[in-house]
């Protein structure tokens, strides 16, 4: 089987040590004879080992790099802590197993979290500290999707998560407070946007750095993408319709969608285009990425990492210039991240007063239900009738 993309090779490179690749841990550490193996029945994958099964599982999900990343980190310490620190293979871990590993999440020992530890290739370090709660349940979460998977395709016989009690209460109110935090007011996107404009341009690097940070943040707040998604942008992904501009979006799950794009995104994407060289418009089939590689077009998308890093490269100067005069906007800024700009373009939609079902298709969502947390205007509007306070 192929892999669903390189850096699964990792995968490969993580658990080789633990003896999985060793010929003679075959029926022990490889999973052909794990407990919690099915048996009888008509498998619908041709994996014979753990290894094999995890990658099939991973393939579901090749044409969604960010889930793939989330999705391969999480199965890759559950893989190397079973063999390693537990000496079982996954297909052999009971309920009581997979409490140890949720205790372990929250308190991994020394020599996992140990700083010398090279970040890539085998023996690497896993992780830098212990996980925070929601972070535990998140990774809980994925791992439940990866057995229930095993389990659907005749792989396994049961999910040893599947008895793990309920925490749907805390779940949707998790939801809301990331709503409410996640995204920034107009005055901190104000003070951004003008630090971007105040940013060095001295030297000919210099100004490449100043044009794609200032151009990424108008992208992302603009259409109101995910990382992965403005990454994978492409100028014949835009097409006008009535005479008005639309850029066509393959989300996540591979989910396709449009999103309506302004005269000023336009105009901003224009200037960005002009500084490499580029007709302000783009040609129908034109392939050139919407985000470029500093020096300009070589055809190439940057990767959602890439996108991550020239937004954090921004926010956290920004944080360190915002410290003096408003110490929690500097910590906001500091905590901020590309998802964020996703927030605050729903946010800033909604406050603006546009129809949430319009925002739903900004923002690509399967249900009202999940864009409706970004209705910040009704709680001014309560905290206002409630105190007496402007809103």
């Amino acid at each position: 089987m192929p892999d669903p993309m390189p850096a699964s090779r990792d995968l490969i490179e993580a658990v080789a040590t633990t003896g999985m690749a060793d010929p003679r841990a075959v029926g022990t550490l490889d999973g052909r004879q794990g407990s919690n193996r099915a048996r009888g029945g008509v498998c619908q994958l041709s994996a014979d080992t753990d290894l094999e099964a995890v990658r099939a599982w991973l393939a579901e999900y090749a044409n969604s790099p960010h889930t793939l990343r989330s999705y391969r980190k999480e199965v890759e310490r559950l893989l190397v802590w079973a063999t390693r620190g537990q000496g079982k293979p996954l297909s052999s871990l009971t309920r009581e197993d997979l409490l140890a590993y949720e205790a372990f999440l929250a308190q991994p020992g020394e020599d996992w979290i140990d700083p010398r530890l090279p970040r890539r290739g085998g023996g690497r370090r896993l992780f830098d500290g212990p996980l925070s709660a929601r972070s535990v349940r998140h990774a809980l979460g994925i791992l439940s999707g990866l057995f229930n998977y095993l389990v659907a395709a005749g792989y396994l016989a049961g999910n040893p998560l599947a008895l793990r009690r309920g925490r749907t209460g805390h779940t949707v109110g998790d939801l809301r407070r990331a709503a409410v935090e996640r995204y920034l007011d107009q005055a901190l996107w104000q003070f951004v946007l003008d630090f971007v404009e105040g940013m060095p341009r001295g030297t000919v690097r210099e100004e490449q750095h100043r044009e794609r940070a200032r151009w990424v943040l108008r992208l992302l707040h603009g259409a109101g993408l995910r990382a992965a998604e403005a990454a994978q942008a492409r100028a014949c992904d835009l097409a006008q319709r009535r005479g008005k501009w639309w850029l066509q979006v393959i989300g996540k799950g591979g989910v396709q969608g449009d999103v309506p794009v302004s005269d000023a995104w336009m105009a901003d994407l224009a200037r960005y285009r002009a500084f490499h060289g580029l007709a302000a418009l783009p040609r129908p089939d034109e392939r050139t990425p919407l985000i470029m590689a500093i020096a300009g077009g070589n055809g190439r998308c940057l990767t959602s990492t890439a996108v991550y890093l020239i937004v954090k490269d921004i926010f956290v100067p920004a944080a360190e210039a915002r410290q003096a005069d408003d110490p929690a906007g500097a910590a906001t800024l500091r905590r901020a991240s590309t998802h964020w700009l996703r927030h605050t373009a729903a946010t800033h939609q909604a406050d603006a007063g546009t129809d949430l079902r319009f925002i739903q298709k900004n923002l690509r969502h399967a249900s009202l239900e999940t864009t409706a947390i970004y209705l910040h205007a009704e709680d001014d509007r309560r905290h206002a009738a409630t105190t007496g306070q402007p809103s």
